[in-house]
């Protein structure tokens, strides 16, 4: 698996672009679970995201997929509120270390159900951590005011991923049998508490909340991790993929409104549009030996 001291850019050796997806996976969970799948699944990923292996091979994306290395944290998270409010900022800020999207996996019951997270809870977290800890936010607010880490973030926070985009292509790439699902519900627990502290962390940065919980049977047999390594495999390039194709789809609408004006012209657009269709705007801009319409001042 990947490590973050060992990742030192968003660009691979042979030179082309490189996504970073982080992964996380939390540590044991009271004497009832002393090996907590989320991490087994977490360092049981490779280093690479590997080729795809969609279902139906109609259904495989026509967009051009950069190389994904997986960073994984190299180290289970323990379940401990401080612990996870002090580590969080830690993973996205790493500043030798770019991370484009983030999947953090949690254990939830014993049931066969693998549930991806919509939503994350900002209070009502009650229960004990495995130190005997509560969180008590309510009385940090009151006493530290405006400068309390939360304050300004609403109640519940949603990730910018497209849910349902990628829920769709989980579906389509993952082995039939086990029970896949969105969840509007991560229990209020550390696993709820980690996802919102990643999603209220880019949210008062103003970043994109690239983010995702998945929820994992608490089932800690080589069965049960090697199916949870293969969809948690599927949803990461599910994440990838859907991020990609929006970025594609973002990109082209931004090159097409300015097919018939005077926008920032993009040559490799033009080059596939007919000149009859380039707007008559003056003077022309040289670049490569053609002219283009004049770029926007």
């Amino acid at each position: 698996m990947g490590s973050i001291d060992s990742m030192p850019n968003d660009v691979g050796r042979d030179g082309h672009e490189e996504l970073t997806v982080l992964v996380t996976g939390f540590g044991p969970f009271k004497d009832g679970y002393p090996v907590n799948p989320s991490w087994e699944i977490a360092s049981s990923l490779p280093q690479y995201l590997p080729w795809d292996r969609v279902k139906d091979p109609s259904h495989r994306t026509s967009t051009k997929m950069p190389r994904v290395r997986l960073l994984v944290h190299p180290q289970p998270v323990r379940v401990n509120y401080e612990t996870v409010r002090e580590l969080v900022p830690t993973l996205w800020d790493y500043p030798q270390q770019k991370v484009d999207l983030a999947l953090h996996i949690g254990m939830a019951g014993p049931a066969a159900r693998y549930s991806i997270e919509h939503r994350a809870h900002r209070d009502g977290y009650k229960h004990k951590d495995v130190d005997g800890n509560l969180l008590e936010d309510d009385k940090r607010r009151e006493r530290e005011g405006d400068k309390w880490i939360w304050h300004g973030a609403p109640e519940e926070l949603l990730t910018d991923l497209d849910i349902d985009d990628i829920y769709g292509k989980w579906v389509d790439r993952s082995p039939d049998g086990p029970e896949l699902r969105i969840s509007e519900d991560p229990g209020r627990y550390l696993c709820d508490f980690i996802y919102f502290s990643s999603l209220a962390h880019l949210y008062k940065q103003n970043r994109p909340r690239k983010v995702l919980f998945l929820h994992v049977p608490a089932q800690g047999t080589s069965e049960f991790v090697k199916q949870g390594t293969e969809l948690a495999t599927q949803l990461l390039r599910s994440m990838v993929e859907s991020e990609v194709e929006n970025r594609e789809e973002k990109l082209q609408t931004s090159e097409k409104a300015t097919w018939y004006g005077c926008g920032a012209h993009i040559p490799s657009v033009l080059d596939n549009v007919s000149q009859d269709e380039w707007c008559t705007c003056e003077p022309k801009v040289e670049m490569n030996g053609k002219k283009y319409p004049p770029k926007a001042k």
